[in-house]
């Protein structure tokens, strides 16, 4: 299993025509910092030009990813080699690739651990694992096309729930509300995920692509209006005070104060 990124952040493996993509920040809870928004785009591509036939996304040990490294948005990278790096290049990947994605979840899914779920074709989780977005209380919005696809996949009321209230979510509160496709004992997980992957393995791999081609279609379209409006939502608000009073109140392991702003 080779790495991928800055500090090995994702592993990347294939075999039997699956690809592995391990998001890999343990010391995080594989907190999604550039170099992961990076590693798994490119771990994206590679698997999209090999012959594997589906791609099993899961997190290292116990988390499958905390959200977004929100000490890194206190002091972001700079990049001076021409190329665009983090969330927005990683949100178009996600949102455009055309094998079965498989998400193998245990642990903690939080932000965009949860909003890229929106993109797998199948979701399994452990009882253990949990659910939560806090965009709204962090100063920030709903992204990576889940203003769409959480509306579509949720309901309106689930949807509130999660992505704008922010509430926490249990594996089984998952499943009922059609986040989890299925939840699985601990011991069973890897099993589970990798009969679905095998049973792509051994499809055609040019009728694969079409099929899901055409079942993406009839929002691709949307998808990408949906992301053009929250890129253009979320740079209005970036550093706003709220932003910066809720990453200060992280930082500083208080409960932020938004009624100055009222």
């Amino acid at each position: 299993m080779g790495g991928i990124g800055g500090e090995d952040a994702v592993l990347y493996a294939e075999r039997d025509g699956v690809a592995t993509v391990t998001l890999n920040r343990p010391s995080k809870k594989n907190a999604f910092n550039a170099a992961q928004y990076d590693g798994v785009r490119k771990a994206l591509d590679l698997a999209d030009e090999s012959s594997v036939r589906a791609v099993v996304i899961k997190g290292a040990d116990g988390a499958f990813s905390a959200g977004a490294d929100i000490t890194e948005w206190a002091n972001p990278p700079v990049f001076d080699d021409g190329e665009e790096h983090g969330f927005v290049p990683f949100a178009l990947r996600l949102a455009s690739f055309e094998k079965p994605l498989i998400a193998s979840v245990d642990g903690v899914a939080v932000g965009i651990g949860v909003t890229m779920l929106f993109h797998c074709d199948f979701v399994l989780a452990t009882p253990e694992s949990r659910f939560r977005t806090p965009f709204v209380s962090l100063g920030v919005l709903p992204e990576a096309g889940s203003s769409l696809l959480g509306l579509r996949l949720l309901g309106r009321q689930d949807a509130m729930n999660l992505l704008v209230r922010g509430a926490w979510l249990s594996a089984e509160e998952a499943s009922a509300a059609g986040l989890v496709w299925k939840v699985v004992g601990r011991d069973r997980l890897e099993a589970e995920v990798n009969a679905i992957a095998s049973d792509f393995a051994a499809l055609p791999l040019r009728q694969l692509r079409i099929a899901k081609q055409l079942l993406m279609q009839s929002e691709s379209d949307l998808l990408s209006a949906a992301l053009e409006r929250e890129m253009a939502a979320g740079a209005s608000i970036a550093g706003s005070p709220e932003n910066r009073e809720a990453i200060s109140a992280f930082l500083e392991k208080r409960k932020a104060d938004f009624s100055q702003f009222d």
